[in-house]
């Protein structure tokens, strides 16, 4: 296979009908009547709302806004204008209190004050992997970062406990809000649509049975660097398409690069690519004038992904 910088560039115009044709598919055999889409604010929920729009027409998509009390404010204001641009309608729903009826925030601080016992209402929260993974080798050890509204940032490593203390309260959030887009869509016979790209799907960046819980994916056969090709064609507000991409489930700002993945996008998916396919180390390493060690250190990281985070893309075990 010929590895080049620009493998994975698409025709804009072909990838978006064959994906409209596989949503109308998908709607026609399931026999609903149109489709709800979570709308975050940020790129590849607007993507996947105008496909939506271009396959089926604004009267058949329905989005839902869902923030909380620690969501970025313009996450909210972003996905609001981008649904006036495509002209369907929404509904925004503020989850704090569900959240705060289930312990949401509690049970996370609750973990953050046994390391930062001065850890109040007033800081601010993330937890972070080691930085730029292409210079140097770190295991994937979470750090807890907290600020103290002051610009004073303390940090500790977690330890498994914690991590999975933290994890376990902050997929809540994600899993509130797919409990909100399957009410909606029952009621008016929808699809729900959902929003994960390629690059993190086959990484594990998502949460089994909250955003990753959807009746179809229509973009998760898309790396992220496509996912901004194909948004740019559509129009996608400026504002959504140049702004850095975010879980954006912690109070404390923490972009995807930062949180997980270790790596730029556009650096990530070819090397993301090379891996799926098998590239010859030598003909990676000349494309992206990267050296050896840099594209291994890539590849034992995207294994350790992928493996701990298969039971995330299966169903179910049963006995048949």
């Amino acid at each position: 296979m010929d590895f080049h910088k620009d493998i994975l560039k698409v025709d804009c115009k072909s990838e978006v009908e064959r994906i409209c044709s596989f949503i109308q598919q998908q709607v026609r055999v399931m026999k609903r009547d149109g489709i709800v889409v979570g709308l975050s604010g940020g790129v590849d929920s607007a993507l996947s709302a105008a496909i939506c729009v271009n396959a089926l027409g604004k009267d058949k998509v329905f989005g839902l806004i869902l923030p909380e009390k620690e969501s970025n404010p313009v996450s909210a204001e972003y996905a609001a204008k981008q649904a006036k641009e495509l002209g369907i309608e929404t509904e925004t729903i503020d989850i704090t209190p569900t959240l705060e009826a289930f312990g949401t925030y509690e049970k996370r601080d609750k973990v953050i004050k046994k390391v930062f016992p001065e850890y109040n209402n007033e800081y601010k929260s993330k937890i972070t992997l080691p930085a730029d993974l292409l210079s140097r080798d770190a295991f994937n050890f979470f750090t807890l970062k907290i600020d103290d509204g002051k610009g004073n940032i303390q940090s500790a490593r977690l330890d498994k406990k914690m991590l999975n203390g933290i994890v376990a309260a902050t997929d809540s959030k994600q899993r509130t809000r797919m409990m909100h887009l399957y009410y909606y869509a029952e009621m008016k016979n929808h699809l729900v649509c959902g929003t994960t790209n390629k690059t993190e799907t086959v990484q594990g960046f998502f949460v089994k049975y909250g955003d990753g819980g959807v009746d179809i994916e229509p973009i998760g056969h898309l790396y992220k660097t496509q996912v901004y090709r194909l948004s740019e064609y559509l129009g996608i507000i400026c504002e959504i398409v140049g702004r850095t991409p975010s879980p954006d489930t912690f109070s404390f700002q923490v972009s995807d690069e930062e949180f997980y993945f270790r790596i730029p996008y556009v650096t990530l998916d070819l090397l993301l690519y090379a891996w799926e396919y098998s590239i010859p180390v030598e003909e990676v390493c000349k494309t992206m004038n990267l050296t050896e060690e840099q594209v291994k250190r890539a590849a034992r990281d995207f294994n350790a992904k992928y493996n701990a985070t298969k039971h995330l893309r299966q169903l179910p075990p049963t006995l048949e």
